[in-house]
This record gives C-alpha cells, structure tokens and sequence, in this order.
C-alpha cells in the first residue's frame, strides 16, 4: 500500500521540547510532515500529520483552556509537548499536543494522518478490511477520531504522554520531510470561534479528514 505524496521513512528522531514552546499557530504549520509514532514494543505503527488545528488557549473561545486550569485541562498548562487526550460526542477520543511555555496553554489538535508503518494493525484496530486497491485506505486515520482508534488512544493510557520521548510509547518524531505546499483554512466541526482560519492541511494529501478544496478564506502557502 503506497502513501499518497509522502515519500518513504527515513530515520525518525523525537522532537524536542523547544518545538512545542511556541505559539499554537508556529507549532501547527510545523508539526505538518512530521511522524506519530506508537511503539509498544513489539509492533510499531507510524503515520504523517497531514492536517491539524490550533487552539490559542484561555482566550480562544473554542479552546478547552477557555475554562481554566481544571482537573480536566491541566496538561494544557503544563509544560509544551504533552498529550491531552479528550472524549467528545461519547464515542471518540482526540489527540492534541501541549503548546506555549509551562503556565500558559495552547494546543494542536491532530486531525488526520497518512499511515506509513503498521497499516494492517491500524485497520485491524479499525475494523476495516483493506483489499487491493481499496478506497478504505485514506479513511483510516482521516479525522481525529479515527487516527485515536487507529493508534489505540484513549484519555487512561494516553493524556499526560510526553510525546518528545520515545520511551512513552507514543511520540511525535521527524525524518527530514518538509511540506512544501500548505493550506490553511477556517476550522471546522466546531460552533465557537470556528471562522478562525487556524486549520492546516498538507496540500493535495488524500488522507485530509474534511474540505480539501474549500473557497471559504483558502490560503496556499509553498516553503522551499
């Protein structure tokens, strides 16, 4: 099963993190190419960021963090690079990363990926039966709660996951791949601040969760 635009896997280091001790918005652009990884140990899987969105933290209406430092959101607050992990429309799990220096929140939620390692233990884990030449491929991790099922995240093992560490079981690494076409649109599947345009999808990737070609405040950007 071949990838859609991104070339082969080469060696994969950890972030550090320094990449995550920045604004949502830099941190974002940024993590598009880059690898999660879940490495039990005996079986690896891996998948590229194709599309994320950021949430700029206790004045982002649409932002978890909007509420405060709770129970509930205190990785946000903590120190950038952690998983926060959340359950929403009581079936699915999503995965974002902490942002911003420690004290101040902001995150990056992971919105869909291009599996790369271990495809059949994702569609296992899916419940998808793949055939040659099927069009299921892109559906695996395209949304945020399918890439959750696909890599087995959940908020019990998950939130709180220092995703700079390979020893966590599940990180976020780079080998050298840069996106040279990225597109940013407003974000979608939310009712709050949802004009804002803070979703960013790796352009002409098939594995996108939603609008590949929106007209509603498109931007095209290409990086050497």
């Amino acid at each position: 099963m071949q990838s859609s635009v991104c070339p082969p896997l080469g060696p994969i280091r950890p972030l550090d993190r320094e990449f995550f001790a920045r604004t949502p918005r830099r941190v974002a652009r940024d993590l598009l190419g880059k690898i999660l990884v879940r490495d039990s140990g005996k079986v690896r899987i891996s998948a590229r960021i194709v599309e994320v969105e950021a949430y700029l933290g206790q004045n982002d209406p649409a932002a978890h963090a909007s509420a405060g430092n709770t129970a509930r959101t205190s990785v946000l607050f903590g120190p950038p690079g952690y998983a926060y992990v959340y359950f929403i429309y009581g079936n699915h799990y999503c995965l974002n990363v902490s942002c911003e220096q420690e004290g101040k929140a902001g995150s990056v939620l992971i919105r869909a990926l291009e599996p790369l390692e271990g495809i059949e233990e994702m569609a296992r884990a899916r419940g998808i039966v793949l055939r040659h030449g099927s069009q299921d491929f892109p559906k695996l991790t395209s949304g945020p709660g399918r890439l959750a099922e696909a890599f087995g995240i959940t908020r019990t093992r998950d939130n709180g996951c220092d995703l700079t560490s390979r020893t966590s079981g599940l990180w976020i690494g780079d080998d050298a791949f840069r996106a040279k076409r990225i597109q940013i649109t407003p974000r979608i599947g939310i009712s709050k601040a949802a004009d804002h345009p803070l979703r960013y999808i790796l352009a002409g990737n098939k594995c996108i969760s939603g609008p590949k070609n929106s007209r509603q405040r498109l931007k095209t950007h290409s990086k050497a």
